[in-house]
């Protein structure tokens, strides 16, 4: 038998016209997850796609990588074996003796014409075996094993243990969007969300320095490594805020000066969306959360934006959105200590009804284009490969 990887996608099944482009995207992106790891093909094959793994494959690294490939509904690491029952019960018994378990059943699944027979006969042929064999008994219900059996036009494939995969998108099939990125654990996971979605993120991320040391800057970083595992290659601009910041202080009242660095924020990122030609930016904004992300400051902060402003995060509470950061890799990187740039100059009681017209008599003397047009020109562009 040949080692393999087999991999199932769902929602792109459905994608009808377009699907041959998500999957042909989807297959791009199993072989960048794949780069290092010594195997054949990666071929399409009815609704799968099916990878020949080297012998030398680190089959943990293949799985942990797996999990990361949006599209993917889940993949098993298997074998390729003869479509024929003699040969497939002996092969079957090979994987599974040296298993420790008390209960098992038989999953046998077929493409139209593979086999000129129903999966329950081969179910219960295989089961026999495999009881008489092992002398356990059949569970059809939560066993302690599942032996999987696929028959796929003229080819078979076993395996034991199917993992599940992230699902959504394939990355880069929807279009670019730009993070607005900070060193907290909301917005990595509001980037990962739409990531999911198949948007490719362009990261922006707004630091104080020389008012704030260096931390700041080299923890986003580590989270944009930690996110360019999903998507395979990402740009970050590191963009000079501090300069802005003390305009604001210097001309507007304490209470509006969130909402305004989060307007001046969105201009900078929208620039930058432009030059990129992105159709959208993301926020980690998850309602009433904080002072500046109630539905008045939300929905005045967005006006400045002549794009869309996207905030996956919106209805989700703090725990929910711990557990994603968790389960994504971002969350001990997230709560590492460091200076936020808008924690350094943030009032004590901060607007939380703010009015645009109010807001928008405090910007007119700030010159906030010149603002703009000043941090875009000094941001640093930084590049991040698979």
């Amino acid at each position: 038998m040949e080692r393999c990887l087999i991999a199932w996608f769902h929602e792109i099944a459905l994608k009808g016209k377009n699907r041959r482009y998500f999957e042909g995207a989807l297959r791009e992106n199993v072989k960048k997850a794949l780069t290092g790891i010594p195997h054949r093909s990666v071929a399409r094959l009815s609704g799968r796609m099916v990878v020949d793994l080297s012998e030398a494959a680190d089959l943990e690294k293949v799985q942990r990588r797996m999990s990361r490939v949006f599209g993917l509904a889940g993949f098993a690491i298997g074998w390729r074996a003869v479509p024929d029952l003699d040969k497939i019960e002996e092969q079957l018994w090979q994987l599974v003796r040296e298993r420790d378990f008390e209960s098992f059943k038989i999953r046998s699944r077929r493409t139209p014409r593979s086999l000129p027979f129903p999966s329950t006969l081969v179910n219960n042929r295989l089961g026999d075996f495999i009881r008489k064999k092992s002398g356990k008994r059949v569970q059809l219900d939560d066993p302690d094993l599942t032996c999987s059996v696929e028959f796929v036009q003229d080819q078979a494939f076993l395996y034991l243990d199917r993992h599940p995969g992230p699902g959504g998108l394939p990355a880069r099939t929807s279009g670019r969007v730009v993070t607005l990125l900070s060193g907290g654990i909301d917005s990595p996971v509001a980037a990962y969300k739409m990531m999911k979605r198949g948007c490719r993120a362009i990261f922006v991320h707004f630091h104080s320095y020389p008012h704030t040391s260096l931390a700041s800057q080299e923890k986003v970083r580590k989270l944009v490594r930690i996110l360019n595992r999903y998507q395979y290659y990402s740009t970050l601009y590191m963009v000079p805020f501090a300069d802005c910041q003390r305009r604001i202080v210097a001309f507007s009242p304490p209470d509006c000066r969130v909402v305004l660095y989060r307007r001046v924020m969105l201009r900078i990122a929208d620039h930058i969306a432009w030059r990129k030609r992105a159709a959208g930016l993301v926020t980690g904004d998850s309602l009433g959360q904080v002072a500046s992300q109630t539905l008045d400051n939300l929905a005045v902060i967005s006006t400045v934006s002549k794009r869309p402003v996207l905030r996956p995060l919106v209805g989700d509470d703090k725990e929910e959105i711990i557990a994603l950061a968790r389960r994504i890799g971002t969350y001990e990187t997230s709560i590492l200590p460091d200076q936020d740039c808008c924690t350094l100059f943030v009032p004590k009681h901060p607007v939380i009804r703010a009015r645009a017209s109010h807001i928008e008599k405090i910007e007119a003397p700030l010159q906030v284009e010149e603002m703009v047009q000043q941090a875009v020109g000094q941001a640093q562009l930084e590049r991040f490969g698979n």
